[in-house]
């Protein structure tokens, strides 16, 4: 056997499962999604105007995204708030059928997707509202490019989305905003 064929060996045997193991990832959604917001930023502070009934006036977010992969047909997003103490995350927003040349959704429009229902029992935007005095909640917008066209009709649930979503993500990201009730 010549030298250094067992480290050359290995070395080829480390590019191939590294070559196998990115190409599987990027199927289950590995590729990443630049998710943003003109509102605020990543782990900032979400505008009052976005919080739920009562303490602000509901109306969602502007948000965009860049990074969509070429193979995509559709985009899905979701939002929820992991910090919520009676269901684990609250969702407050599932909205799917968003076209693949989409870049964003406009503040307080889905902008002529589908919505899902959230966990405040209707579909649309449920702004956040966590208890006062509960400390700092964290909304994650996850956004997920998938390589097929959901034919999900309106008012899913995120659980259902999701399950519809399962090998079809091709990329996704996600912003975290913050909001605190005292």
């Amino acid at each position: 056997m010549e030298e250094g064929t067992p480290v050359r060996w290995l070395m080829l045997f480390i590019l191939v499962a590294t070559t196998i193991h990115a190409e599987s990832k990027s199927k289950e959604g590995s590729s990443m999604l630049k998710v943003s917001s003109p509102e605020f930023t990543h782990n900032a502070t979400i505008p009052k105007k976005c919080a739920y009934k009562g303490e602000g006036e509901n109306v969602s977010p502007a948000i965009s995204w860049e990074g969509v992969p070429a193979g995509a047909k559709s985009l899905a997003l979701i939002c929820d708030d992991p910090d919520a103490p009676r269901a684990q995350p609250w969702v407050h927003w599932v909205v799917y059928g968003i076209p693949a040349n989409t870049r964003g959704l406009a503040e307080g429009s889905a902008g002529g997707a589908t919505e899902g229902t959230t966990d405040f029992g209707s579909p649309g935007w449920g702004g956040p509202m966590p208890p006062k005095g509960h400390g700092t909640h964290h909304y994650h917008f996850k956004v997920y490019a998938l390589d097929a066209e959901l034919t999900l009709p309106k008012g899913q649930s995120k659980e259902k989305l999701l399950s519809a979503m399962k090998g079809h993500v091709l990329a996704e990201g996600e912003l975290i905003g913050t909001y605190e009730r005292k």
